[in-house]
């Protein structure tokens, strides 16, 4: 058989190679424990998702000032199908009662309980502190006392139904939603590749390698995730990690799937394993390793974002990629050389010149077809991504989700979230938070009463409470504080209110409408314009409405000021990997056009099939960061092998048979990695649903049309020139 004399000169596998295959098994299988303790480290509201110089950031900062601990405001609803009778009033009160003894809760801002008018359904005003002693508290203890919260009410209150509601309350099924993500999302993302894998190899041992290397790929980078996310050194959100569990899934098998097939395709030339190996490595090694550079430098472009979400996202996908492609490059083909040709049973591959595909089987059928008519293909495929583009991009709706919008199930929160606006004042509890200079105070009060969605109630626009001072009237008088408290006759008294620091004052604002509905978001747009026209006020406008409004501010911007740079990146990296500049041009325009494809896509999806009521403003942002960094990798694949071809053979032969080669591994890699972000679906979340559908159909689309139709038809219709400025352009063999 063939024997190549560099591969014979040298020992396969080399010291470097194996210690770090060895470094990858040890440290992968370590950080396996990690995985499970990244929801330990997670941060899922809003306001840890903005940077310090958003206008609510500033006021949240302002207002920690005035308060010893900063709490979310929440309730606990207790419903009956009748009436409360006395003795469900008693029930009530005794939950309160109950409530107000479990750490974690703010139990001085507890009210008397609010009742509804047609007295089914008793709301009790229960803030979760969410710091304590300057230490932020994590979403898992967040989740647990309000567990503990329920479980007292219900205790205290047989017999009626006890709902949460409030920001709390959706913080809380915010973070639920998240809980086993390590187990479910992964063990579903597995028992698809291994499902698929089978198919492929038809074997039942080649598998195992590839699903072993992915998870301690993935072990590893849950380890460096968790240490970094524990020192405050990235924000980690629910989001984060279980794109981070898909992409490490996928783009592993991807790598692997390359790496074996290459290796298999040369056990046929070589005698010795190692010998094929290290072929096949040194073969595989440019592709992959553009590839995940491609797919680095993309999602570390998300550091140029506003929002800490965004931000964070890059570092989090770069480590599982970087922790991905060392596995796979060092673990993945240590282990199959050792291991032998046995893995591939039934199909064992033998030294016996068996390799070459270029001239038969479907691939090569398909190859001769696009070939010979390269035009009509490329032209019909860019008219049905258009098509597909403008048929339903104008279904696609970006303005947001409301916090009871954002699950695809309905959890117990979003029941008590409804039923809460429904029966009480939808405003309450979730006020506009100003901070302002204490002396134009009663300036900012009546130009925020004359908006236009601000309540028009005695005492909707007031400074302030002092909770410490109300709860030693409480104690000192509880007759005359209840009374107070439940009086709703205009603002405090002066002697309750938080005192001025540093000439700075808080006032509160109540809405009309629900806190996070987009009737809310106009009103805090209105107050922020009114009360920043207040002269010398120095007035800024926060609360959970407020950090919304800036959250979808910022999506919007990052989304405008990211894609470009994602471009520019990705068409530099594929410059210096083809050493031209016609075809990266080609990849790029192809992958965007799939891009937009996509989006029309899920929009028509998304509005008249899923009946989703709207999209994150951030989501074309995710989209396109997986579906170009990930899409031109099936593009680099085959133009890589296409550009060793044609040293060989010219510009056309070398597409038909890099198309050929290349064809059955990097379809498998697509629908392995279409696969797993669909398994994204599982989560009970809008916006992650969305995205696992983008990704896959787009990964899919791109890997059945771009990739196998438009590049190659288009590249063989232009021929050679496709490689200019370099001497490829200028070789007489183009076939």
């Amino acid at each position: 058989m063939s024997q190549d004399p560099q591969v014979r000169r040298r020992r396969w596998p080399g010291f470097t190679l194996a210690a770090v295959a060895i470094a990858a098994l040890l440290v992968g299988g370590a950080g396996g424990s990690f995985q499970s303790k990244l929801s330990e480290v997670q941060k899922n509201d809003n306001a840890s998702y903005l940077p310090s110089s958003a206008e609510s950031t500033e006021v949240a900062d302002e207002s920690e000032k005035f308060v010893a601990d900063p709490t979310i405001p929440g309730f606990v609803l207790l419903r009956s199908d009748a009436p409360l009778t006395d003795a469900d009033k008693q029930k009530v009160d005794a939950a309160r009662t109950a409530i107000m003894q479990i750490p974690g809760v703010a139990a001085d801002d507890l009210a008397p309980p609010e009742f509804s008018a047609d007295g089914k359904v008793a709301a009790l005003y229960v803030p979760l502190e969410s710091a304590k002693d300057g230490v932020e508290i994590a979403g898992d203890e967040l989740a647990a006392t309000e567990q503990k919260i329920l479980d007292a009410a219900q205790q205290a209150a047989p017999g009626l139904e006890i709902l949460p509601a409030g920001s709390a309350g959706l913080l809380v099924a915010f973070i639920d939603a998240f809980e086993g993500i390590d187990g479910a999302l992964l063990g579903a993302a597995l028992i698809v590749v291994v499902l698929i894998l089978l198919v492929v190899y038809r074997s039942p041992f080649i598998w195992v390698f590839p699903l072993l290397s992915a998870l301690l790929a993935l072990g590893a980078a849950s380890m460096v995730i968790y240490l970094l996310a524990d020192a405050d050194l990235l924000t980690l959100t629910g989001q984060s990690q279980g794109i981070l569990f898909v992409l490490v899934i996928g783009a592993g098998t991807d790598y692997a799937l390359l790496l074996i097939s290459r290796y298999r395709e040369e056990l046929h030339r070589y005698d010795s394993r190692f010998d094929a190996m290290r072929r096949a490595w040194r073969e595989s090694a440019p592709a992959i390793t553009a590839s995940a550079g491609t797919v680095i430098l993309g999602v570390l472009c998300l550091l140029f974002s506003e929002l800490n979400s965004n931000r964070s996202l890059g570092p989090v996908a770069a480590i599982g990629i970087v922790c991905t492609y060392v596995v796979m490059m060092s673990f993945l083909p240590v282990a199959l050389a050792v291991a032998g040709r046995w893995v591939f049973w039934p199909r064992t591959p033998h030294a016996d010149d068996a390799s070459d595909l270029t001239t038969h089987g479907l691939w090569s059928r398909i190859a001769k077809t696009v070939t010979d008519r390269d035009r009509p293909f490329w032209i019909g495929a860019t008219v049905l991504l258009i098509v597909l583009f403008a048929g339903g991009i104008g279904s696609l709706k970006t303005g947001g989700l409301s916090s009871t919008e954002n699950f695809t199930t309905t959890p117990d929160a979003v029941v008590g979230q409804e039923l809460y606006d429904e029966t009480f004042d939808p405003g309450a509890g979730t006020p506009v938070v100003i901070a302002t200079n204490d002396a134009q105070r009663q300036a900012v009060i009546d130009a925020a009463s004359a908006v236009d969605g601000i309540s028009d109630e005695p005492g909707a626009v007031c400074p302030q409470v002092d909770t410490a001072k109300v709860a030693e009237l409480v104690r000192q008088n509880p007759r005359a504080a209840a009374a107070l408290q439940q009086s709703g006759g205009g603002c405090a008294p002066p002697d309750l209110t938080v005192s001025p620091i540093d000439g700075r004052m808080i006032v509160n604002a109540t809405l009309v409408d629900s806190y996070d509905s987009p009737a809310a978001l106009d009103t805090v747009e209105r107050v922020r314009a009114a009360v920043h026209a207040v002269p010398g006020a120095d007035a800024l406008v926060g609360g959970s409405t407020a950090t919304t409004v800036d959250v979808q501010t910022a999506s919007v911007h990052d989304r405008n000021l990211i894609i470009p740079i994602v471009l520019a990146v990705i068409l530099v990296v594929l410059v210096l990997l083809l050493r031209a500049l016609v075809v990266p041009i080609i990849l790029i325009s192809t992958v965007v056009l799939s891009f937009a494809a996509t989006l029309g896509v899920s929009g028509f999806f998304f509005t008249h099939v899923f009946g989703f009521p709207d999209s994150d403003p951030a989501f074309p942002l995710y989209a396109f960061i997986f579906l170009v960094a990930l899409g031109i990798d099936y593009n680099i694949f085959l133009m890589t092998r296409v550009r060793e071809e044609t040293l060989r053979v010219g510009t056309r032969p070398g597409i038909m048979r890099g198309l050929t080669v290349t064809g059955g591994v990097i379809t498998s890699a697509g629908v392995v990695l279409a696969a797993t972000f669909a398994v994204l679906g599982i989560l009970p979340l809008v916006f992650l649903a969305e995205v696992g559908f983008a990704v896959a159909f787009g990964v899919l689309l791109d890997t059945i049309v771009v990739r196998s139709i438009l590049v190659p038809a288009m590249s063989h219709d232009i021929g050679r020139a496709i490689w200019w400025p370099s001497t490829l352009s200028r070789a007489e063999a183009d076939g």
